[in-house]
């Protein structure tokens, strides 16, 4: 049986980190999309990463898969994916989804405060 810390730990093997220095050098450039997977809440109270797309966690494989009828077109599976989320959990257990449905190069950036911390630039939504 799994449990999170299990799912975490697979998760995290399999989607490496990114720092928030080297995530500032990737906003804003075609080939990347970041995604925001906390809850529409926590990214109205706090803002996200400019140009990042806001899917909360439970819906990102309906927007990731061409073939669903909620398919968002910014998910590209030639794009970088980067996301994060409060902590780092969620945005590891999204990498691992979206490395499962064949998005090849993904990364997690880990926590918005760290993001925030480095100085990184905020848009208010």
């Amino acid at each position: 049986m799994k449990t999170v810390q299990s799912m975490l730990a697979e998760a995290e093997a399999a989607v490496p980190r990114i720092s928030p220095e080297e995530a500032k050098a990737l906003v804003g450039r075609a080939d990347v999309l970041f995604l925001d997977v906390r809850e529409p809440p926590e990214v109205a109270a706090s803002g996200k990463v400019p140009g990042a797309l806001a899917i909360p966690r439970g819906l990102v494989e309906f927007r990731a898969d061409p073939a669903s009828a909620m398919h968002d077109k910014a998910f590209d599976r030639s794009k970088t994916v980067v996301a994060y989320c409060a902590s780092g959990g969620r945005s590891a257990l999204v990498g691992k989804t979206l490395k499962d449905m064949g998005y090849t190069n993904v990364r997690n950036l880990g926590g918005f405060k760290g993001w925030v911390d480095a100085g990184g630039s905020v848009e208010k939504s």
